[in-house]
């Protein structure tokens, strides 16, 4: 083979939700911070993103983790999480994915009973104390990074529905959090379609409609995904976020649990000490333990954690052909959904 450029790539999923962490081939990128070498990607050069998440090398329903250097000496390693849309700052599957391959194929040693990894993103480090036996990392729960409430009730005109009602908060990225009640639908595998519809057409109006701005770092400034949130009868959370250009994530995501969190305890409903468990689209589950209260900027936040677990399931490389017509990819919407365009 003749390939111009290689990485190689661990996949893993957490609860469901694929992600490959690039383990080698990727030097550096652009920057001083992880904020800086995101916005690297997101507004200078894409190709990297392009390469390794659009089709034929990448598919719609997975993300890639990259590990760049990190600046801060805590850091056991550096994670920027790439989508189909653009390049995010944190994601709760996929930094469970990243620690459980450090660990599982020896890159941060591990330690039994526990293993403490530091991982770094561009918007802040994030603790993670992995359960670990006979050589297996058996769960992560992570110390995500504060949570806390942009703005509660916020109207939004959706082309094509009519007005709804949503909460909009941080988790690690922005977040707009719905009832489907409000559009008649439930949490179920048979309207993940119906589901990514709405979801997607609420994430274009209100990114046309509302501003968002983080008070600390003023470079996160967009609604990242939607998500629609529900509760059972025995008070355990449904939860579905739908991530452009249009899928459902397969796990009960960490970073929208903790935007959740925010909200709940903005509305009276949770405090400190209050556990809960939080479900996927799929069925599967992680823990969330409301474990204090801070604040960001001049903003009251919380603090969460997300506990749950992931499993490896492959090692491969993907390359460039110098005389491959696609080097940067492409997505159609049979897969990736009626937001393609987005990104397409």
């Amino acid at each position: 083979m003749r390939w111009s450029k290689t990485l190689t790539l661990v996949e893993a999923h957490a609860e469901g939700e694929v992600g490959r962490v690039v383990t080698g081939g990727l030097i550096d990128l652009p920057g001083e911070t992880l904020l800086d070498k995101m916005n690297h990607i997101n507004a200078v050069d894409d190709s990297l993103r392009r390469f390794c998440v659009m089709e034929p090398r990448g598919s719609a329903q997975m993300s890639t983790v990259l590990m760049p250097r990190s600046p801060d000496p805590r850091a056991d390693a550096g994670m920027i999480v790439l989508q189909g849309d653009r390049a995010h700052a944190m994601s709760g599957s996929n930094c469970i994915c990243t620690v459980t391959v450090l660990l599982e194929t020896g890159m941060v040693p591990m330690r039994e009973p526990e293993t403490v990894v530091h991982v770094d993103t561009p918007v802040g480090l994030v603790t993670a104390r992995a359960r670990c036996r006979a050589g297996k990392c058996e769960s992560v729960t992570l110390d995500m990074v504060p949570g806390f409430v942009e703005a509660l009730d916020v109207a939004v005109d959706v082309p094509g529905i009519g007005g709804l009602t949503v909460d909009v908060a941080f988790g690690g990225i922005y977040y707009a959090l719905i009832d489907p009640k409000q559009v008649g639908l439930r949490i179920a595998p048979e309207n993940a379609r119906a589901l990514v519809d709405v979801g997607c057409r609420v994430h274009r109006a209100l990114n046309d409609q509302v501003r968002v701005r983080h008070p600390t770092m003023p470079s996160i400034d967009n609604i990242a995904y939607t998500m629609f949130v529900d509760v059972d009868d025995d008070g355990e959370l449904h939860g579905a976020t739908i991530l452009p250009p249009g899928r459902v994530d397969r796990s009960p995501c960490g970073t929208g649990n903790t935007a959740r969190l925010a909200v709940r305890h903005a509305r009276g409903e949770a405090k400190p000490g209050d556990r809960a468990i939080a479900n996927s689209i799929i069925g599967s589950k992680f823990a969330v333990l409301f474990s204090g209260e801070t604040t960001v900027g001049d903003r009251p936040a919380v603090q969460a954690e997300i506990t749950g677990r992931a499993w490896i399931h492959g090692i491969h490389q993907i390359g460039l052909d110098p005389a491959d017509p696609y080097p940067s990819g492409y997505m159609l919407s049979d897969c990736w959904g009626d937001a393609f365009d987005l990104v397409g």
